[in-house]
């Protein structure tokens, strides 16, 4: 599955994407919400599972591409989640960009093209989202999503320290119906 805006292609990895993924895991801006950057090796690892994702499940975090330059910018997508949390199991939605090509919309963008796929072409009947309480610029994307919070589902990452800013995240869901009655522009 391969998905196109306006400025954007959301499409499967490719080996040559393995530079940019890794940059993208060292910045630590972008990696402010995680508990540590990642080197080279672990990236390529996380990587690979992604692109394992791909391979069970025919979608996952595709690598987001700029139309105009071809130039990979970081990932956005759908995948399985299924761990300790009462919305488990579910499909999520992610993104992690660049830092150079913040606040310019496409993070907003490729989700939308995302949850349009979600919800006509993979007929899911809800998608979530989780992110660590003070990551505001995360937070303001899935609103702009139409994605609601839910507070009473907002649960802690307890692969982080008790006292970790990290531990708790706040949850967020839209569904089919929502998406069908008033998708966001």
């Amino acid at each position: 599955m391969r998905l196109e805006t306006d400025r954007l292609i959301l499409r499967q990895w490719r080996d040559d994407d393995r530079t940019a993924f890794a940059a993208l895991n060292a910045d630590p801006v972008v990696m402010e919400f995680f508990p540590e950057t990642r080197t080279r090796q672990q990236a390529d690892a996380v990587l690979d599972r992604l692109i394992g994702h791909f391979d069970r499940h025919g979608f996952g975090f595709w690598a987001l591409e700029l139309r105009k330059t071809g130039e990979n910018i970081g990932f956005t997508g759908l995948q399985h989640v299924d761990f300790d949390a009462p919305f488990c199991p579910a499909v999520e939605i992610g993104w992690r960009l660049a830092r150079s090509h913040w606040g310019k919309g496409y993070a907003t963008e490729a989700a939308r093209a995302a949850l349009d796929a979600a919800f006509r072409e993979l007929k899911l009947d809800e998608v979530v989202s989780y992110a660590v309480k003070t990551n505001i610029r995360s937070r303001a994307v899935m609103e702009r999503l139409g994605m609601v919070h839910e507070p009473e589902l907002d649960f802690e990452d307890t692969d982080v320290e008790p006292s970790s800013p990290l531990r708790p995240l706040v949850f967020y869901r839209t569904t089919k119906d929502r998406w069908k009655e008033a998708p966001p522009r």
